[in-house]
């Protein structure tokens, strides 16, 4: 018996940036099941707080 899991739909071109509108392109999934989408700007500048978070992130 396969235990089946959850997995998030990728990114599209609707999916927005939670810090300044644009495109998202990186979504980071929070241990607490919650998630944000940000630009490759705004990723590059959360990433290490995202890491320290221990946030899963999905490109």
């Amino acid at each position: 018996m396969t235990t089946p899991t959850l997995t998030r739909p990728e990114l599209t071109a609707a999916d927005r940036c939670d810090r300044c509108g644009a495109a998202a392109q990186v979504r980071a999934v929070l241990s607490s099941g919650g998630e944000l989408l940000f630009c490759g700007h705004h990723a590059r500048e959360h990433e290490a707080k995202l890491k320290e978070l221990a946030a899963e992130i999905q490109k």
